[in-house]
């Protein structure tokens, strides 16, 4: 599958190296709708240009290239071990081609691979697919962003949140708040609701694949993506959180089934960047 694992260190270039077309305009509007001189306005034209510049000279958008995190959907007659060695082939030759830098440190020892691959590094994620194609989502997760996300129990009695999506809403802005300018905003902030832990950050973390221009399904829950979105815009952090008006760029809600007896919120967080890609084989 030699010509599957050159398909994945080209995916990781393209990601590591050039925005995603929907964040590229987002910043543009957002750009255009600062006051002329505001600090705000100056971190977004050097974003774009940073943008420019490593799109131009195919280098590193950021010099953290992230974890790089792969969502495979499998067709059934390619093996799931086959896929997972052509991705983690591709890192490796990519972490030198592109170069990426080495993310990967083992917990225990503190070494460095040296190449982007470990334990559960990179991260893979597969989903059994009756189509005969495969499909493989990229996301080059920072570690900034990484640790700006955070988990809520509901109902919540220091926000006087409820297990109702209201509650929901007051564990998102209370989340974009605290962590302030940090974490690179303007983010893309992705939600999870479910019954479990694990499901809700894997949905939180899936919702940050979505495009900033596809609505959730359910009106309900894009009715909450749209207002979220206008009440982190008026927290007034701003880019980079030099103050002004575009702190967010998008929220994305996922939601499953849960327990009777538990109601859990992810929130993760993404920079200005949202390094993401697809490859479909």
């Amino acid at each position: 599958m030699l010509r599957l694992r050159d398909g994945i260190k080209e995916i990781v270039r393209k990601t590591a190296i050039s925005l995603p077309r929907d964040i590229e305009e987002a910043l543009k509007a957002a750009y255009e709708a600062e006051p002329q001189d505001s600090p705000s306005r100056q971190a977004l034209s050097q974003m774009l240009e940073n943008s420019r510049i490593a799109k131009k000279a195919a280098k590193p958008l950021c010099q953290d290239t992230g974890t790089p995190i792969f969502y495979a959907r499998v067709p059934r007659e390619l093996s799931f071990s086959v896929v997972e060695q052509s991705i983690i082939e591709g890192v490796r030759l990519a972490t030198e081609s592109v170069p990426l830098r080495p993310n990967a440190v083992d917990v225990l020892t503190e070494k460095n691979s040296g190449d982007n691959t470990g334990r559960f590094f990179p991260e893979i994620y597969f989903e059994q697919s009756e189509q005969d194609t495969l499909v493989i989502d990229l996301s080059l997760k920072g570690a900034g962003s990484e640790n700006a996300g955070t988990f809520y129990k509901l109902p919540d009695e220091r926000l006087k949140a409820g297990r109702d999506l209201d509650g929901v809403r007051k564990c998102v802005l209370d989340a974009v708040y605290s962590i302030q300018g940090r974490a690179c905003p303007p983010y893309t902030v992705g939600v999870g609701i479910a019954g479990t832990r694990l499901a809700a950050a894997k949905l939180s973390r899936g919702a940050l694949m979505r495009k900033l221009e596809e609505d959730a399904v359910d009106p309900a829950i894009s009715g909450l993506e749209k207002r979220l979105l206008s009440e982190i815009n008026s927290l007034g952090i701003g880019a980079m959180g030099l103050g002004g008006n575009c702190t967010a760029l998008g929220v994305k809600i996922n939601h499953a089934h849960r327990h009777t007896g538990s109601y859990f919120v992810d929130i993760s967080i993404s920079c200005w960047a949202n390094r993401r890609s697809r490859l479909v084989w």
